[in-house]
């Protein structure tokens, strides 16, 4: 089975320095960046595939070039063989449309280079955009079948079909299972949870471990970047020039105060109180 996973780094929020240009738009190379936490989910459903059913887990991005790091932390983390990176100026300030037709391009790119693809993985949505669009557009792109908020999922490599369990709009209540034929896309949901029930499949989760650890050492020698020229992209049809979404406004991220209220207690005046309104507490957490 061969699997690409769709990932994307996103701002790193807990860092506090998210940097915009004068027009909103993110500056990406200047904001410290993390893989998007959604993405994990979408990793974990195609190392389960590679573990039941064997083949190839290849991580793809756009970005600039330090998305490279978001892309090694994919193989340290969930065992890609392999990533490919598409980047370019010309792809800068992109929106999920132009995205969509990038990802598509360098699908097409990788299936004509480096073999065909069964099933593509993307995240539910991402941290910073959240509008849960890429991966359907770029499926659109692919003209495959789609089917998301996977929870659960198994492959049929004879008669080339996914059977899954979706969540029947949002509702964790309520799950479908549905059928699709390969290829496809498969957008996990937060709810996914990777099953290995047999202790072959254990087994072979533990190897891909010590395995990926010596590759992820080296993931230069295993990283493919793509710029538009490779992926035949006319400029005008991706980047700014190929979005259609115009950003009328940036709301500033909120920063804490640098300094925050504190009272000062001298411990013999009054902690006797203090100790004592607290002794109950203290007693359950030792229980």
């Amino acid at each position: 089975m061969r699997s690409i996973v769709l990932t994307k780094g996103v701002p790193d929020f807990s860092e506090g320095a998210v940097s915009f240009d004068e027009d909103g738009h993110l500056e990406r190379g200047k904001t410290p960046t993390v893989m998007n936490p959604n993405d994990a989910f979408a990793l974990e459903a195609a190392l389960q595939t590679k573990v039941r059913h064997g083949g190839r887990v290849s991580g793809m991005s756009m970005g600039p070039p330090g998305y490279a790091d978001v892309l090694k932390g994919a193989m340290e983390s969930v065992y890609t063989d392999d990533s490919y990176l598409l980047s370019d100026r010309e792809l800068a300030a992109s929106d999920t449309w132009a995205t969509a037709i990038t990802l598509s391009a360098g699908l097409e790119t990788y299936q004509e280079e480096v073999a065909d693809i069964d099933i593509v993985f993307a995240g539910f949505k991402t941290a910073d955009g959240e509008t849960g669009q890429t991966g359907p557009q770029t499926c659109w792109a692919m003209d495959w079948p789609i089917v998301t908020h996977v929870v659960a999922l198994d492959i049929d490599p004879d008669e080339r079909t996914l059977r899954a369990k979706r969540l029947v709009e949002g509702d964790v209540d309520e799950i479908e299972t549905v059928e699709a034929p390969l290829p496809c896309f498969v957008v996990t949901d937060p709810e996914f949870e990777p099953t290995y029930r047999k202790a072959s499949h254990r087994l072979t989760h533990k190897q891909l471990r010590a395995e990926t650890e010596e590759r992820a050492a080296e993931h230069d020698e295993h990283l493919t970047t793509w710029d538009h020229v490779d992926l035949d992209l006319d400029p005008d049809y991706i980047g700014l020039d190929g979005s259609p979404t115009i950003v009328s406004s940036v709301d500033p991220i909120p920063k804490a105060p640098s300094e925050r209220e504190a009272t000062m207690i001298d411990p013999d005046d009054g902690m006797d109180d203090v100790l004592e309104e607290m002794q109950p507490y203290a007693a359950e957490a030792g229980d």
